[in-house]
């Protein structure tokens, strides 16, 4: 294209040089064909300049061909089968006469509470020559007999190491015997970037050995299939039996474990997922050491921040994590963490979204003091933290509920938000399920149409504060509001709990 450009500027430029030198009178076509030139040259330029700024880029960086990649990682990749019994309940009181031509029809039937054999088939990569295997968690869920397939066909039974529902991460052992494993490591997932090449091995319906290309079409995407969701998006094509094979970069390591596809038709549409290496990689050496998951506990309820919430906190952006409750005897409640701080950062990383707080905390150091940054009242502060362990907590039963505050009084209508309000007797703990715990007053009536409404509060749930302040009674929530309301806010911040959560709810004030 740009040697062709140049060549119709070449003659266009001797052809203006001519009109010059022959003093030629140009009439107001021939001014427009002299801006069609100066167009076409300035074009060529461009042409020129792009092609010198890719030339190296794709000179260096497209590879002619994924062969030689292909060979050197399909020794590493295994496709995995499972076996599950299934036991059938069934009712065998069908009887019939020897003889019967509903014998045979019904022989299947009668044989029904027999158990039967569910199979299963998935993909994995060899990650140590002792024989250590990573594939999904949902690839071995509930198998009864786990096997690993080489690329040679050679066959092996897998032991279960250990697994993490969360990331959807499993990893296996096998006794490689006299066979020589080929393992591969795992990359930066963080230094890939949107359009780098990729390439996936696998086990696709049953066709062991498949290599597809493609590159990576997006990073960082949350599919809602567990609180750590950190996937990258592939167009290389990814389908049934895919799942926890690996997906390479051009160095050949393992940037991401593939596991869903986005499909209407169950085939690859050119939208697949694939848990980041840097996530898995962690999650990969706590389950081959400890045969399960090892993630920092911080205590906090949190939440994203809404427009309204970060006008009424006085803060800049909607960047951070706000904390709606802190957990009684949680490490956060041990640093002076308050519900209303915005953690802003946290063992040296930003935190730009809400959702990438959990993840980062699971990864820090447990048992070590860790500096996480917080706005408090428009100032920042930073706190020492000790991390707990998250299954820890999780098996002594302390995720079960937050925080506190006390109560009295009667009924109060709220006209201008559309609301009413009563205190926590124990009557109303018990009909709204409010446990002991919970301190406010309760959201009795929600005017249809009102600005309560609008907001999605709801009858049962308890006002625990209201902008800056607590309201464990009918006169402090009163007060609260309308304290509020005269500073000439456009919204109200509330903190209400519903269902045993917290979390910040904003009513725009007309």
């Amino acid at each position: 294209m740009a040697s062709h450009l140049l060549k119709q500027a070449s003659h266009q430029a001797s052809h203006m040089a001519h009109t010059k030198t022959t003093g030629a009178f140009m009439a107001p076509s021939g001014i427009w064909r002299m801006r069609q030139q100066f167009m076409l040259a300035g074009a060529v330029l461009f042409a020129m300049m792009l092609s010198a700024a890719l030339s190296p880029v794709w000179a260096n960086d497209r590879p002619q061909s994924f062969a030689d990649l292909a060979e050197a990682l399909t020794p590493s990749v295994v496709n995995i089968s499972t076996s599950t019994v299934v036991n059938r309940d069934g009712d065998n009181s069908l009887q019939f006469p020897p003889g019967s031509p509903f014998e045979d029809f019904f022989e299947e039937f009668q044989d029904r509470d027999n158990p039967r054999t569910a199979q299963a088939l998935g993909s994995g990569f060899i990650v140590s020559a002792e024989g250590y295997v990573v594939t999904n968690n949902h690839v071995i869920d509930g198998a009864d007999a786990i096997r690993v397939t080489l690329y040679n066909d050679r066959s092996f039974d897998a032991e279960l190491i250990g697994r993490d529902a969360k990331t959807d991460i499993a990893v296996l052992k096998i006794n490689p015997e006299d066979e020589v494993l080929q393992p591969v490591a795992f990359g930066d997932s963080d230094h890939m970037r949107v359009g780098d090449w990729v390439l996936a091995i696998g086990n696709p319906f049953g066709l062991g050995g498949s290599v597809t290309a493609g590159i990576i079409s997006a990073r960082g995407r949350d599919i809602g299939s567990g609180p750590y969701d950190d996937f990258i998006q592939t167009d290389a094509s990814i389908n049934r039996g895919n799942s926890g094979g690996p997906l390479f970069n051009l160095d050949g390591e393992v940037i991401g474990i593939n596991t869903a596809i986005f499909s209407q038709s169950g085939g690859s549409v050119g939208i697949g997922f694939a848990i980041a290496s840097n996530l898995a990689s962690n999650v990969v050496d706590q389950l081959s050491e400890y045969g399960q998951t090892r993630r920092g506990w911080l205590g906090v309820f949190i939440q994203e921040i809404t427009p309204e919430i970060a006008e009424n906190f006085g803060l800049e952006d909607e960047n951070g994590a706000l904390v709606s409750s802190v957990h009684k005897e949680g490490p956060a409640e041990a640093a002076g963490i308050k519900a209303g701080d915005v953690v802003i950062a946290f063992n040296g990383k930003p935190i730009e979204e809400m959702r990438s707080l959990p993840r980062i905390v699971a990864e820090s150091p447990i048992g070590k003091p860790i500096d996480m940054v917080v706005m408090r009242d428009g100032k920042k502060i930073t706190l020492s933290v000790t991390l707990g362990v998250l299954e820890e907590a999780e098996e002594s039963g302390l995720l079960a509920s937050a925080p506190s505050e006390t109560e009295t009084s009667t009924e109060l209508n709220n006209e201008k938000l559309g609301f009413v309000l009563e205190a926590l007797t124990p009557e109303r703990r018990q009909e709204f399920s409010v446990g002991d715990d919970i301190n406010g007053v309760v959201i009795l009536d929600v005017v249809s149409g009102s600005a309560a409404d609008a907001a999605g509060l709801m009858i049962g749930d308890v006002i625990r504060r209201v902008g800056k302040s607590s309201v464990d009674t009918l006169d402090k929530a009163d007060a609260a509001i309308r304290r509020e309301m005269e500073n000439g806010k456009t919204s109200i911040v509330l903190l209400i709990n519903r269902g045993g959560r917290d979390r910040f709810m904003a009513i725009t004030v007309e």
